[in-house]
């Protein structure tokens, strides 16, 4: 397997929590899942799981999936 400088991170927001995956950069690049996390605005705004993602890429992309719940 390759080793991938560039993640994308995915995060499915829900009300009560909100599941994170990431994905390494090209096309046989590995998808896993890397955890759920309390979707409250303080912890979003926690830089440790954010730190933790960033520190094993040199580039790391963070999408989320909006859904009925919206942006706030």
């Amino acid at each position: 397997m390759a080793d991938y400088k560039e993640a994308f991170v995915g995060i499915d927001v829900a009300k009560p929590r909100n599941a994170v995956a990431i994905a390494d950069a090209g096309r046989e690049g590995e998808v896993r899942f890397f955890g759920e996390v309390d979707a409250s605005a303080s912890n979003m705004r926690r830089i440790r799981i954010i730190g933790r993602i960033a520190s094993r890429f040199g580039r790391a992309h963070f999408h989320y999936e909006a859904g009925p719940t919206g942006y706030g």
